[in-house]
């Protein structure tokens, strides 16, 4: 599908990022793994992910096995900057007014007031997600894609930066309700925890007596702060080849085997976001086609939607992911 003899070339003059403003912001996503760590031990892939989650501006999704850190990761996240944050446990009688909120006649005002659900925090943790009815969960869908909720025809905004952090169980399945295409769409990434390594298990139960990891984190961020690293991520080049590069990755995934839906134009622009934000993360103004390999899994896992043989075969997404980056070739890198 690709062209192997396509080149990269990422000069100075197309750098618009100074080298000092790509220092902070690499010092300062560093500084905020570094305080992560200290709830969640021997994770930094996942906290990175978190974190280019968060200023990319989108929302994240975290399905794993219960006991693995899912929660601690969204509070540790919160913690970090000096924002609001609130939790929200889904459950099947859970209303979508007890998310969004609530118009209240007032009988001393004589008048109508609304009163703000927990959705109008800077950080939400929807924990289970998957345990709420339909219709609680498309009480999601507004806030996620636009940033303001929608109550009784009156607009409320919500604060900024907004990150939801969903999290479901993929083995309790009994009493839940899938999450739909369009919703899942609307998670810039999906990513697990998974269980901690040997080293970081034994230093957990070494420290058994901290009940709450979460508790040893202290704001070391502002939100203006956050809103000053999403403006540099914005800057970051992308060269037309890594353009062609991610169009001819969506063009494969749509004729892939076992894939039923491939992805879409969002699906795109998620990949181009969070390579940009990737790449200052690690230093550069410039994206280079690693930091698309490093993000295909959780930004296509998704996405794209197997059809019912390969589910009954049992074919996993990641290899099909994996298909795609083989077959499409990457863009050669020349500096000049």
């Amino acid at each position: 599908m690709g062209n192997a003899t396509s080149s990269l070339t990422s000069t100075i003059a197309a750098m618009a990022l100074s080298e000092d403003r790509v220092t902070w912001f690499t010092n300062t996503f560093e500084a905020m793994t570094q305080n992560m760590e200290r709830a969640i031990l021997g994770k930094r892939n996942v906290i990175h992910l978190a974190l280019t989650c968060l200023v990319s501006e989108g929302h994240l999704l975290l399905e794993d096995y219960p006991g693995t850190g899912k929660t601690m990761l969204a509070r540790s996240l919160a913690a970090t900057i000096d924002g609001s944050h609130a939790r929200i446990q889904f459950t099947p009688d859970l209303l979508p007014s007890d998310v969004t909120g609530v118009t209240v006649y007032e009988q001393q005002r004589g008048a109508f007031q609304f009163h703000p659900g927990p959705i109008f925090h800077g950080i939400v943790l929807a924990d289970e997600i998957n345990r709420a009815s339909p219709k609680t969960q498309a009480a999601l869908l507004e806030v996620m894609e636009e940033g303001h909720v929608t109550v009784d025809g009156v607009t409320h905004e919500v604060p900024q930066p907004f990150m939801v952090i969903a999290t479901q169980n993929p083995i309790e399945q009994a009493g839940t309700y899938r999450l739909p295409e369009a919703q899942l769409d609307r998670f810039l990434m999906k990513s697990s925890v998974g269980y901690p390594d040997a080293q970081a298990t034994e230093d957990l139960l070494q420290d058994a007596k901290t009940r709450d990891r979460a508790g040893l984190i202290k704001p070391i961020m502002s939100t203006d702060l956050i809103e000053s690293m999403s403006a540099i991520a914005d800057e970051v080049y992308v060269d037309p080849a890594i353009i062609t590069y991610v169009r001819e990755l969506a063009e494969a995934s749509r004729d892939a085997d076992h894939v039923k839906l491939g992805l879409s134009v969002r699906g795109c622009l998620a990949l181009i976001r969070v390579c940009k934000t990737w790449a200052v993360a690690n230093g550069r103004s410039y994206v280079v086609p690693q930091d698309v390999a490093d993000l295909a899994h959780p930004v296509l896992g998704h996405r794209l939607i197997l059809d019912g043989e390969a589910v009954f075969r049992g074919v996993d997404i990641d290899e099909v992911i994996d298909g795609l980056l083989k077959q499409v070739a990457a863009p050669a890198v020349r500096k000049q």
